[in-house]
């Protein structure tokens, strides 16, 4: 069976972004997007909670052709997803054969999903989210962590290719892309390489538009009510 529609559940800037990033590449405008506001706390209505009792961003809502519906809450699964019902958009290496370009495309999708998502979201939310609870010490582990063991493997692979799996744009460019600009915003990935990255990546229209809604963003949710 086939999905009917598609409709993502959406804060500017957040892990949302990059699944909206890929929608647009797939689907260019043809989704549909709620802004959900997380600093109001409309992720805790119990509307949002019947279909994500996790509160966060992304959820992408999945519309079948009987009307069912599926929601899907990690944003990994969603990119792999995507990418690979639509292989004409070539955003992903084939699925139904074993490859060296495939294994390299899912480590990577996976080291952005995991690995280092975790160390930016802990440096984040004890900088700008965990008011008195935050911890200074955590925020250093995660910040020399990623400088030493994150930074090192991007940069070889931005030094060898343009993008992170090769010359060519793909899928996982969507997580790495949100990803560094993530880790810029806390003055990460500042190595040149990453500058370059971003500037390669923001010549994509589904860039633009996916981060078109920058302006309503802020670090903290204290300064989003200036």
């Amino acid at each position: 069976m086939q999905f009917k529609r598609l409709k993502l559940y959406h804060f500017p800037a957040t892990r949302s972004a990059r699944v909206r990033w890929l929608l647009h590449e797939l689907l260019d405008q043809d989704f549909d997007l709620e802004v959900v506001a997380l600093y109001d706390g409309a992720q805790y209505s119990a509307e949002f909670l019947k279909k994500n009792p996790n509160h966060n961003v992304p959820a992408l809502e999945i519309t079948l052709e009987n009307g069912e519906q599926q929601v899907m809450l990690e944003s990994g699964a969603m990119i792999s997803l995507l990418a690979d019902i639509f292989p004409q958009q070539a955003l992903a290496p084939r699925a139904d054969v074993f490859s060296t370009e495939r294994a390299d495309y899912l480590q990577m999708l996976h080291f952005g999903t995991s690995w280092m998502d975790m160390m930016l979201w802990q440096i984040r939310i004890h900088t700008h989210l965990l008011g008195d609870e935050s911890d200074a010490r955590t925020i250093e582990r995660y910040r020399t962590k990623f400088v030493a063991e994150v930074e090192p493997q991007l940069i070889t692979r931005l030094q060898q290719h343009s993008y992170i799996c090769g010359d060519s744009f793909c899928a996982v460019d969507c997580v790495m892309g949100q990803n560094v600009q993530w880790a810029k915003a806390y003055e990460l990935c500042q190595d040149p390489v990453f500058t370059d990255y971003i500037k390669r990546l923001a010549q994509r229209p589904a860039f633009l538009q996916a981060y078109s809604d920058m302006k309503d963003f802020t670090l903290s949710p204290t300064d989003s009510k200036r």
